[in-house]
């Protein structure tokens, strides 16, 4: 199945999923001794902290504000926290590729330049290797390794959610809504064709990938959500932010969708519902404002907006070009949360040394 598959376990972060909870387990090298933590079921969920004031500026008379997560450092799922402490610390890491790319580069030149005009070359030729042996160092160094031991109700879950996923894909129009703000002016109304909200979207990348720092026998459904992107993984949501990742587990995640009729005056997609039309500049009652000569009508279609959000400080909106799309991902998502509280304890085991 696309976007599962279990595999035998690399040298890394054991996890297992079912019935009895989610357990992890540390192991990488070679370990004496083993520090056993016990938690309750249920994570204590970060409590909620007050909202900074979202940038915002003024579009067409209209105030936008960003719809933008918080910084992602604040997202942290508790049974999750060491293996994203090291995710963290190893992309931090320097870049072996660049490092050795510049050192043999540097040193061929120096080379050439003794050998007599064969610097640029052999400089050259010395800095591919460089890179190369470099890139292979940090294979090892900047990643870390997932392994997940699925039972039947959890691979059967996170199936569900990966099928769900794939009818998310499957629509013509895929967007994040970055930007929103309220109508509330006539003049405003009439420039945007009445509609009464005016937002800032751009298309964007659903797909089944892994961060370059993870290696796993599970390939994750991803969504892009501007400069973040959402990892779905058995366990819970990757957040990833530039260099820097967070997670949100399932228990805290909270999703809504509704449908959203838009005012299209792009291309409209193959399988998007027109409800209805408008005019580019509609008067009061409606009709076409005919002081306008190029006013022309423009289709409303029927769309799907899906919000993620989570008391951590996730707020993404994502939107599809179909409808009663959302509902089944929603449900797998709900269906996922619930498999991971239906123990009474989980264990987390993690070894207490651990080689690079």
């Amino acid at each position: 199945m696309k976007g599962l598959r279990i595999g035998t376990g690399p040298r890394g972060h054991y996890i297992h999923a079912g019935v009895g909870g989610l357990y992890y387990r540390g192991t990488l090298g070679k370990a004496s001794a083993k520090k056993v933590v016990q938690l309750s079921q249920t994570p204590s969920a970060p409590q909620p902290r007050p909202q900074s004031s979202r940038p915002e500026y003024v579009s067409d008379g209209v105030v936008m504000r960003e719809i933008e997560s918080r910084d992602v450092v604040e997202m942290r799922d508790e049974t999750f926290a060491n293996v994203l402490d090291e995710i963290n610390a190893r992309q931090s890491q320097t870049r072996l590729s660049v490092a050795l790319a510049v050192l043999f580069g540097i040193a061929g030149f120096l080379v050439g330049t003794k050998l007599g005009g064969a610097a640029p070359v052999l400089g050259i030729g010395a800095f591919v290797p460089g890179m190369l042996i470099g890139k292979w160092f940090d294979s090892y160094r900047r990643v870390s390794v997932l392994y997940y031991d699925l039972e039947k109700d959890a691979e059967a879950a996170y199936g569900r959610l990966v099928g769900a996923f794939e009818t998310l894909t499957g629509c013509a129009g895929r967007w994040h809504v970055a930007v929103g703000g309220k109508i509330e002016d006539l003049t405003a109304w009439k420039r945007n064709a009445g509609a009464s909200m005016l937002v800032d979207k751009k298309p964007t990348t659903l797909t089944s990938s892994l961060p370059k720092v993870v290696r796993s026998n599970v390939t994750p459904p991803s969504i892009h959500v501007g400069r973040q992107v959402l990892f779905f993984m058995p366990d819970l949501v990757l957040v990833k932010d530039g260099n820097r990742y967070g997670a949100v587990g399932y228990a805290d995640l909270q999703t809504q969708f509704a449908p959203s009729n838009f005012i299209e005056t792009g291309k409209v997609p193959s399988d998007a519902e027109i409800v209805s039309y408008t005019w580019a500049h509609p008067n009061k009652n409606g009709g076409p404002d005919k002081r306008f000569k190029d006013n022309r009508q423009i289709p409303v279609c029927r769309y799907e907006a899906l919000r993620f959000s989570s008391p951590s400080g996730l707020n993404e909106l994502v939107e599809f070009s179909k409808t009663n799309v959302s509902q089944p991902f929603c449900q797998a998502l709900s269906a996922l949360a619930q498999l991971h509280r239906s123990s009474d304890r989980q264990f987390i085991t993690l070894n207490a040394h651990t080689r690079e």
